[in-house]
Formats: structure tokens, C-alpha cells, sequence
């Protein structure tokens, strides 16, 4: 299927029909003013060149119009979280009202735990994978101990077995039918940011309904990389951020969901604020709280507007080059990336990323056997933008939207060249 050459990977390069979406973006520069192998979209994926012209044009709305801006700029700041929703929810694959761009992931987490985590005295348990992004670990477990709950009891782990890397669907089955009744919430990354296993949602969710759980999901590193179906999930809730996958810029605006099914349930407890409150009088200022239906009703604040102008940005580049073409697009080239991996016949090197396609996004997790951070120190010196996990793994994350094929085999070759 593949070949490991320079002159293959270029003619891949010429058939892509996403190719020319890499230059709508800044690739970094080296020493010499020659692009680096960006391979670092798992934490933060580049900019999009019409970036600055989104930005900009607020900025010159906000300097011309004052507050009134408001009301009259190009993209009216009142509603500008609208301008995003449809194109999230395509991403995310939702309904318009399932979605909204607001806060920062952690934040949003735990909004929405407020409202789905619900223990009792008897049910209050929470499973989350067992290498779960520590900023969610520490969300359950603080939320554990808001409710009166010792984290050492109510937080179930869902571990590899020994020797694995990876986690089994039908070890998530054993715990459920060891302690259903005791658990309140699954709550899983979608995509883990360590292996880059990809969870199947759907399976997860008929699960968890099935022993009477909620089920939410964290999509980092889902969100723009894989096509997560949220809405045909059934999932109950889940929380993204949209400076990975999604190009946003460094920090900025996550994204929620929340199924249909509970749109209109006001009697979930929640944490409020103005911007979720009915729009037809929310300015009236005197009215009881009456949240919105759908995901716009968790919103606190009005919107900031220049980080949002980015997401608009990368959202457009997105919906140019469809979540259908970009997901096809990823399995060739991360494909591609494990082909030339094990073309290297190396026994120090292992790939602790699923080998099923439908298993993963577009990151390999590479483990290198007696490695230390200075393997990664050496990729950077050599001109491979990647990240370095502890204690012995490389993330690599060939991003469809602005990686080349060509980008993947000159990576294996320099790495070749430092591992000797």
C-alpha cells in the first residue's frame, strides 16, 4: 500500500486534494528560515493566516464604534457566539442546540457536573480511563470531595492490563457489572491524550445508560481530529478545548455540549450567570433566572469577542475542507507514519497507539525503549516540532489540515538519523 521513499511521498503529496489547505496557515520557521516538521497539533495547532483578519477587523469595529459595536459591527457581538455554533456542531457532529463555544474546557466541566453529577448516598462513584489528562482527574476528584466523597473510594479507574498500553472495552464491562449500581457518572476522554486511543462513544453510552449512569465524554483531543457523533452518541454531556485540532491560538474558548434530551429540563441544578438567560429579557435585569434551551443555557458571561473572531477563523477553514475529507485524509497519513515506523525494524521503538484506524486519531504515541527527554531535545535541534511525554514517549500528530506526506517521511528520516 505504502512506499517507504522521498518520491512516493511526494506524489502522495500531488493526489492530496487537501494539499493546498497548508498554505492557509504559518508553519514555523528554523534557524535558517526553512519550515520545521510541525507534528505538535495534539497541543497546539497553527495559525491560520486569516486569523489576523478576523481579529483585526473587531479591533477596527471596536475602535469605531465603541460599545455600539454591540449592535452594529460586521459580526454584532451580542449574538457572536452564533456565528459559531453551526459550524462547531458540524465539527462535533451535533445539533445546533447541543452546542455552544464558551469558557475553558476544566470550566466547562465542571458546570456540567454540576448539573449530571448527581451522587446519592448509594450512587455516587465516578469511572474515568486511568491515564485520563490530569486537569479532568483532578475535576472528579475535587467534585468527589465537594459532595462529601473520599476520591480513593468513589474514583474507579479504567486500567490497561499489564503489559498493555491500551484499554479494553470489556474491562470497562467487568467494572460496570462489579459496581453499576454504585456509579453515578462515566466520564471519559474521548481520545487519550497519552496513547491517542480513540473510545467508542456510542458503546460506552449504551453501557452506562444501561446501569442507570451518566455518561459525558472530554473531546480535546477529538475535537477537529476524529468525528465523535455526539448527537447519534447519546452521550449525556461533553466539553472540549479549541486551541489543539482546532487552531483557536494558545488558550482560548472551549466548546459544550449537551444531548437534546435535556434541553428543556429546567429543573437541572446548575451554575448561572446573565448570558443563559432568556434573550428576549435578559436586559430587563429584574426577571428570575429562565435558562435558555439547549447548551446555550449553561453560558455565564457575554462572549469575548477577539478570542472568538479566531475560532471563527479556523471554524471557516474547516468547514472549506469538511470533517468527511480531513478524517479520510488522516487515516492515510497517520497510516502512512506507522508504515514507515515499522519500516525502520527497530526494537527500541514501539507504537502504543492502537493499530486499528477507527481505533485512534491522527496521533502515534511512540515509545522508545531506554529514552530520556533529550531524544526530544535532539528532534527539536533537528528541526521536529513534537512533544514529549514521561517517561519514554514521543506524541506525534500529523495533522491533516496542514501536514504533508512529505512532512511525515522527512521525520522518519531525521529521526532515523538520531536514533543511529
Amino acid at each position: 500500500m505504502y512506499v517507504s521513499s522521498r518520491s512516493y511521498a511526494q506524489e502522495c503529496d500531488t493526489r492530496d486534494e487537501l494539499a493546498e489547505f497548508r498554505e492557509q496557515f504559518h508553519l514555523p520557521l528554523d534557524a535558517s528560515g526553512n519550515p520545521v516538521i510541525y507534528l505538535c497539533g495534539n497541543s497546539l495547532g497553527l495559525q491560520p493566516k486569516i486569523t489576523s483578519q478576523y481579529i483585526r477587523k473587531e479591533l477596527d469595529d471596536w475602535a469605531k464604534l465603541g460599545v455600539e459595536g454591540h449592535t452594529d459591527a460586521a459580526h454584532p457581538w451580542m449574538p457572536y457566539h452564533e456565528f459559531l455554533t453551526n459550524q462547531m456542531a458540524e465539527v462535533v457532529g451535533a445539533k445546533p442546540g447541543e452546542v455552544v463555544v464558551m469558557n475553558t474546557l476544566t470550566t466547562n466541566l465542571h458546570l456540567l457536573m454540576v448539573s449530571f453529577y448527581q451522587p446519592t448516598e448509594t450512587r455516587y462513584k465516578i469511572v474515568v480511563e486511568s491515564d485520563a489528562f490530569p486537569s479532568d482527574k483532578y475535576a472528579v476528584e475535587s467534585q468527589l470531595k465537594f459532595h462529601g466523597h473520599d476520591p480513593k473510594d468513589g474514583l474507579i479507574l479504567w486500567t490497561p492490563r499489564e503489559g498493555e498500553e491500551v484499554c479494553r472495552f470489556e474491562d470497562l464491562e467487568a467494572i460496570m457489572q462489579d459496581q453499576g449500581n454504585s456509579i453515578a457518572l462515566l466520564m471519559i476522554g474521548d481520545t487519550n491524550y497519552y496513547s491517542g486511543q480513540h473510545f467508542p462513544l456510542k458503546r460506552i453510552t449504551q453501557l452506562g445508560h444501561k446501569n442507570g449512569c451518566i455518561v459525558g465524554f472530554d473531546l480535546a483531543h477529538g475535537a477537529g481530529n476524529i468525528q465523535p457523533d455526539l448527537h447519534s452518541s447519546n452521550a449525556d454531556f461533553a466539553v472540549w478545548c479549541s486551541y489543539k485540532y482546532l487552531n483557536s491560538g494558545p488558550g482560548s474558548l472551549g466548546g459544550l455540549f449537551v444531548h437534546e434530551r435535556h434541553a428543556h429540563n429546567k429543573e437541572l441544578k446548575r451554575f448561572t450567570g446573565w448570558w443563559g438567560h432568556n434573550k428576549e429579557t435578559r436586559f430587563n435585569m429584574r426577571h428570575e433566572f429562565d435558562p435558555l434551551p439547549g447548551a446555550e443555557g449553561w453560558q455565564l458571561s457575554n462572549p469575548p469577542i477577539l478570542s472568538m473572531a479566531a475560532i471563527r477563523a479556523s471554524l471557516d477553514v474547516f468547514a472549506e475542507a469538511g470533517m468527511d475529507r480531513l478524517r479520510k485524509k488522516s487515516k492515510k497519513l497517520t497510516g502512512y507514519l506507522e508504515f514507515l515506523l515499522d519500516e525502520l525494524n527497530d526494537d527500541r521503538i514501539r507504537i502504543i497507539t492502537p493499530r486499528d484506524p477507527e481505533q485512534r486519531g491522527c496521533q502515534l504515541s511512540i515509545q522508545v525503549k531506554n529514552a530520556d527527554k533529550s531524544l526530544h531535545d535532539q528532534l527539536t535541534e533537528a528541526g521536529v516540532i513534537s512533544d514529549w511525554r514521561e517517561p519514554d514517549v514521543i506524541r506525534v500528530a500529523p495533522v491533516p489540515l496542514y501536514n504533508s506526506f512529505e512532512d511525515v517521511f522527512e521525520f522518519v528520516e531525521r529521526f532515523k538519523k538520531i536514533l543511529g
